[in-house]
């Protein structure tokens, strides 16, 4: 049977200035699913994220499961050492860590789950599976459609009006992709929503 995830990593960089970029999807991820677990409970925790290994993290149960979300403030192209540094701290096995992140290969608002696979030219992926020493861990992929013109102007641009309530319906698909994770199986999600 396949491990439950343990630890949710969003990936994205740090400031205001990136906020609403289409490179945060991963950061969005989190903070949305930290709102839907404060709306489910009136005591949990609104304070502040605990910074931990470069990160911010909350720590909560979900599912009858112990989950760590987690924010790399290492910036998007060395978040492989706030990662590795997270799952070495927490002993957490690969098959319980998920990456969330965007990806230019994919059209806006398609999500794809995996078990593993190559970095896909995502610098933030890349950096995760050098620090890892492996590509043979779940990952979450959020599609934030092809670039137009240089890549990185690019994903540090924000979404139009229109793609901005596809993004919004994606963030909430994500969340329900990341509670099959963790209440089911990787196998499960994949295969509810790999496809569109």
């Amino acid at each position: 049977m396949d491990k439950k995830v343990k630890l949710i990593v969003g990936l994205g960089n740090p400031g205001m200035r990136y906020e609403h970029t289409k490179h945060n999807v991963g950061f969005r991820v989190i903070d949305a699913l930290y709102e839907v677990f404060c709306q489910r409970d009136a005591q949990f925790p609104r304070p502040t994220h605990t910074s931990i290994c470069n990160s911010l993290v909350i720590q909560t149960t979900w599912h009858d499961t112990s989950i760590i979300l987690a924010k790399p403030m290492t910036y998007m192209n060395n978040s492989g050492a706030a990662v590795a540094a997270l799952v070495r701290r927490f002993e957490i096995p690969l098959p319980e860590l998920c990456i969330v992140y965007d990806d230019v290969h994919l059209d806006i608002g398609v999500l794809r789950i995996r078990q593993k696979g190559s970095d896909g030219g995502q610098k933030g992926m890349k950096s995760i599976i050098h620090h890892l020493g492996t590509t043979a861990f779940p990952r979450l992929r959020i599609g934030i459609g092809e670039p137009i013109g240089a890549l990185i102007d690019y994903v540090l641009t924000e979404f139009s009006a229109d793609e901005e309530i596809e993004i919004a319906h994606t963030l909430d698909r994500a969340i329900d992709a990341l509670e099959t994770l963790v209440r089911d199986d990787i196998l499960t999600a994949m295969n509810k929503f790999n496809s569109r």
